[in-house]
């Protein structure tokens, strides 16, 4: 029932949105005119005409054609379209994207269930519609970019590796680098999932029957002592077989492969079940491997990440856009991040640990400080297109200064640190849209 629910709420969103921006803007936007007249090539069979300016791979365009294709059917008899080329107008190229997020929707839901599955229904419903309707993913919902396509692509592979299906996890992943080449890190980050997942199962295991092993023996040892305290002249044997059976107790309980709560001792234990499944982990986990060494053959094929365009799109270390995404989190929750309570909070946890808060914030500011300084990238599309918000944003908010992009510095860790500890407090939600808002901002 719930994905039936989400499903029908996203539609009834999707349909009066979609007339809307049809309407008003009828003609290709933004990146809209070079991917729309390239994906008509490919209705018209053109498949050896790429436009220079695209950057990503075809994988949305092949999509797109077999969307088209199953619409072409009927839009022929209602004499709507009179050739399979006319079929692919903007406003049905952008469709496929509408398609695509109610599948993302079911995809978000069926995610939510699997990670928490003692949750009701109705919020499991709610939380994915939450998320389904997203704005920075919402909003290529409409328009013919790779975002949407990109997206279900990733959820659609993890699901898939959260149900251990490796290998059809790994097909799924080698289309989603096909719709968007950098989505070759969501396939490391799912495979290590699933590496994680596969240790903490066997770990589990492990420690449920090592937990048997002790309640058997301790078992046993009730009854030999029951039965040897009935004959009083045996009282110094019952004494040595007590010892006898609490020595040989003592090595299971100091089992290794227990749980833990360290960091380390979590890693510790990761690569030890790691190391000893390795066979069993090669052969589940070889595919998503596969998919890696083809990326590193193309990009030495290619001779660069992107497919067009690569003077623009030359790879660099921009790590203040981590400090931008904690900003923009932390404004989607404001009520939880920015409160006198929670300023409170934070001034009590500082005070009761002193030296470490002292050392963590000293720490975060000099690494933010080291980000905008040495690792602040301002694109030239960004500086040319102001189209985007984020054109906006630069000029009169980060760059309004020299000293304005140094004075958000204290916001950034402040976001950062309050990300923290919201995702120790819900746990796997929390990390999963932050997935989908990553996700939704690389474009």
């Amino acid at each position: 029932m719930g994905r039936i629910a989400v499903a029908s709420i996203v539609i009834l969103w999707l349909i009066p949105i979609s007339i809307l921006v049809n309407t008003i803007v009828p003609a290709p936007y933004m990146d809209e005119i070079f991917h729309v007249p390239q994906a008509q090539q490919y209705c018209r069979g053109n498949f050896r005409s790429w436009d220079p300016m695209i950057t990503t791979p075809p994988g949305l365009y092949f999509l797109s054609l077999a969307y088209v294709a199953s619409l072409f059917p009927g839009l022929f008899c209602m004499q709507a379209v009179s050739s399979f080329s006319d079929s692919c107008s903007t406003s049905i190229l952008r469709l496929t994207n509408g398609v695509l997020a109610v599948i993302c929707s079911v995809l978000i839901y069926e995610i939510i269930i699997h990670l928490r599955p003692s949750l009701d229904d109705k919020k499991a419903t709610l939380r994915a519609v939450v998320l389904s309707l997203y704005p920075l993913h919402w909003f290529f919902t409409y328009l013919y970019y790779t975002d949407v396509a990109s997206l279900t692509a990733v959820l659609a592979m993890y699901l898939l590796i959260l149900k251990k299906k490796y290998l059809f996890s790994s097909l799924i992943g080698a289309l989603s680098v096909v719709i968007r080449q950098t989505n070759i890190i969501w396939v490391l980050f799912v495979a290590c999932s699933g590496v994680i997942e596969f240790t903490q199962s066997r770990r589990k295991d492990r420690a449920e029957v090592d937990g048997i092993s002790s309640s058997k023996e301790k078992e046993d040892l009730s009854a030999n002592l029951k039965d040897v305290s009935i004959v009083s002249n045996l009282r110094k044997r019952r004494v040595n077989n007590g010892a006898k059976s609490r020595n040989k107790i003592t090595p299971q309980s100091s089992v290794p492969m227990t749980y833990t709560s360290g960091l380390l001792d979590e890693i510790h234990d990761i690569i030890i079940i790691s190391w000893n499944h390795f066979w069993e982990l090669f052969v589940s986990f070889s595919p998503s491997f596969m998919v890696f060494v083809a990326f590193v053959a193309f990009i030495r094929w290619n001779g660069s990440i992107v497919l067009g365009a690569k003077d623009a799109h030359t790879v660099s270390p921009h790590f203040a856009q981590l400090l931008y995404y904690g900003v923009v989190s932390a404004l989607f929750m404001v009520p939880v991040h920015f409160s006198l309570d929670q300023a409170a909070l934070l001034f009590r946890q500082f005070c009761k640990k002193k030296l470490l808060s002292v050392f963590q914030w000293f720490m975060a500011l000099a690494l933010g400080f080291l980000s905008v300084e040495f690792f602040s990238i301002a694109h030239p599309y960004l500086l040319a297109d102001n189209r985007h918000y984020t054109f906006y944003l630069w000029r009169k908010v980060i760059n309004y200064n020299r000293s304005t992009k140094y004075l958000m510095i204290p916001l950034y860790v402040y976001s950062w640190f309050f990300i923290q500890k919201i995702r120790r407090s819900y746990g796997c939600w929390y990390i999963f849209s932050r997935v989908l808002h990553h996700l939704s901002l690389l474009r």
